[in-house]
């Protein structure tokens, strides 16, 4: 299992939750905080800038792999914060490095397992099925920057990875995955790291959801399930139950969505 963004959060309670039960996990992400394993590999990256993204698409050797699982994510801050090569922070984070993650995996991703083995698997972290579409005409929130709105095209476009991803990433089958409201670490970005907001929102969340760990509990077996074989394009909410995806994410939307993400790809990766 490959987990992308797995050093704390929701990913981090993924990939123990999944070594727990036997998997071999390979952790990309910028600081590791589990203790060594043989079982466990760490990659260290910083996945908010798109070319370190591209590069490891591509270079990572992920031809042995079941299932890729991007749960790497932050919310937009109060004020417009941009990357070193003019991306909006959030959706360098959130959406557009998965998809340059993908461009380069995909095709690659469980392609030297045996004879046999089942599709391997993409699962992608979001809210999908909130009916979010997002502006795709502002995807880098140039012209009117508010940080829901700026969120929600990470919402959209990863919803869209899902739906889409069978036809624009060929290789694995694709799936949603919506925890809803847990604590985690990704409101401090827009709340202020440990400010009287954020730990108010936290421990609002820790009573109002599941934990980190309960939650991983549900869905790790999920991940790989065979009652998954032959399917794609599947959303599921914190109880691993099958949620519908936004009505208005159409193919042709989709395309124009996918479309314009790429090119602001291209511009900040080249």
């Amino acid at each position: 299992m490959l987990v992308i963004g797995g050093t704390a959060g929701l990913g981090r309670a993924v990939a123990q939750q999944a070594l727990a039960l036997g998997a071999e996990v390979t952790v990309v992400g910028r600081t590791f905080r589990d203790p060594a394993s043989e079982h466990l590999t760490f990659i260290q990256a910083d996945l908010s800038s798109m070319r370190q993204a591209v590069r490891l698409g591509r270079e990572l050797p992920a031809q042995t792999y079941d299932v890729a699982f991007f749960s790497l994510g932050i919310m937009a801050a109060k004020k417009r914060e941009e990357t070193a090569e003019g991306i909006e922070r959030d959706l360098a984070v959130s959406y557009l490095s998965r998809l340059a993650f993908l461009q380069g995996l995909s095709g690659r991703l469980g392609t030297a397992r045996p004879d046999g083995a089942p599709q391997p698997r993409v699962f992608i972290m979001g809210a999908p099925g909130t009916g979010n579409i997002g502006q795709v005409d502002d995807l880098n929130s140039e012209y009117d920057y508010k940080p829901f709105t700026a969120h929600m095209n990470t919402v959209a476009g990863n919803e869209i990875l899902v739906l889409a991803g069978d036809r624009r990433l060929p290789g694995p089958a694709y799936f949603g995955l919506n925890p809803g409201f847990i604590k985690t670490g990704i409101r401090s970005n827009y709340l202020g790291e440990g400010s009287i907001a954020h730990r108010l929102a936290e421990a609002v969340a820790g009573l109002a959801g599941p934990s980190a760990q309960t939650y991983a509990g549900r869905i790790v077996p999920l991940l790989f399930t065979r009652d998954l074989d032959g399917r794609t394009a599947l959303m599921f909410n914190n109880k691993a139950q099958v949620i519908l995806p936004t009505a208005e994410l159409g193919a042709e939307y989709s395309a124009r969505y996918l479309d314009a993400s790429k090119a602001l790809l291209r511009r900040a990766a080249d």
